[in-house]
């Protein structure tokens, strides 16, 4: 009479073993919080750190010896090219090409007096030749003396905006003697290395982006102007120079900025990283079956990350569901409960 009691227990028993391992354990179903799987537009970027440069830049220096007379610019001023930036001392060089210039016209007259007298063959054609070599000498010393005036007007060689001034009215400068600096800054220059093993990937006119500690809220986009032709063989890695608008001048020379040089858009199936757990050197995640309500562990094969988002090359499809929450208390097979929203959170820029 046992055994036969006992025989409708041991069939329900094996029933249940069979349809739900979970059930059959005794095991009750664990509280989770899952999120869709989802396709999103993803680059690919390659960071790198990088220094800001101007487009163009120089130190004003003077070329001669001498006191300063005027200083026609303010420190941090917008100049244009050729403005009036400092006048040196000129009295000297003035007076001398007053003389010049009247030794000058004073030897193009005889010139033409000599010629006229060859002309009327009253003279031979080697005094012409001579009177001809004392105007161009002439001549030379005008242009001699018009070069050294000059160096004593220091203008702006580009557009731009200068730095802080160093002379004053009144001071001795010397050749070298620093004056300010210039920079054109409508445009920024930024080198960064990036490894030799993404040489294949980068390209002029490819597309970056770069961020400073300054504007922590700010995108600076630019491209890629050059690719230097040369790897460093104690780094291993090769320059990349790239060039950025800055109409508004934030960036300044010297600046550090992170750079992500960004790859072509392509669709990708990303999952929230919480979703993601390693075990060893392998990765993996927690699939929910919505028909039975049971975790099914995945192995993953990831590729790219964003802050929150990890990209999965195999490993999942989108449109499932994963385990976000919860998912040290599971294990291949256990039952779960739903106790989280299912939406895929907003998905940060890249």
């Amino acid at each position: 009479m046992r055994a036969v009691l006992l025989f409708p227990a041991v069939l329900l028993l094996a029933a249940c073993s069979s349809e739900d391992p979970a059930a059959a354990r005794g095991e009750s179903a664990v509280p989770v919080v899952a999120r869709r799987v989802e396709a999103i537009e993803w680059q690919d970027s390659v960071e790198a750190l990088g220094t800001a440069q101007a487009n163009e830049s120089v130190t004003i220096t003077a070329k001669v010896a001498d006191v300063v007379t005027q200083v026609a610019f303010e420190d941090g001023q917008e100049v244009q090219a050729g403005q009036l930036l400092v006048a040196l001392s000129d009295r000297a060089e003035v007076a001398q090409l007053q003389e010049a210039e009247a030794a000058l016209l004073e030897a193009e007259r005889q010139f033409e007096r000599t010629r006229e007298l060859v002309e009327a063959g009253m003279l031979n054609r080697s005094a012409l030749d001579q009177q001809q070599a004392l105007r161009d000498a002439a001549r030379a010393r005008v242009e001699a003396l018009r070069a050294r005036l000059a160096d004593r007007v220091i203008t702006a060689p580009f557009s731009g905006r200068l730095g802080l001034r160093r002379v004053s009215p009144g001071s001795l400068v010397t050749p070298g003697t620093v004056i300010t600096t210039l920079d054109d800054i409508s445009r920024i220059k930024l080198d960064f290395s990036v490894p030799e093993t993404f040489l294949a990937a980068v390209a002029v006119g490819q597309r970056i982006r770069a961020r400073s500690a300054a504007f922590p809220d700010r995108n600076f986009e630019g491209i890629v102007r050059a690719v230097d032709s040369r790897v460093d063989p104690v780094t291993r890695t090769f320059v990349v120079r790239a060039e950025l608008p800055n109409p508004e001048g934030l960036l300044k020379p010297g600046m550090l900025l992170v750079v992500a040089l960004l790859g072509p858009p392509r669709r990708a199936i990303v999952v929230p990283e919480l979703a993601v757990f390693q075990v060893g050197s392998r990765h993996y995640a927690f699939r929910i079956d919505e028909e039975t309500m049971h975790a099914e562990q995945r192995e993953l094969v990831l590729g790219g990350r964003r802050p929150g988002l990890v990209e999965v090359a195999s490993g999942l499809a989108e449109g499932e569901l994963v385990v976000v929450e919860g998912a040290l208390r599971l294990r291949h097979g256990s039952r779960v409960a739903l106790v989280g929203g299912e939406e895929t959170p907003e998905v940060p820029a890249s």
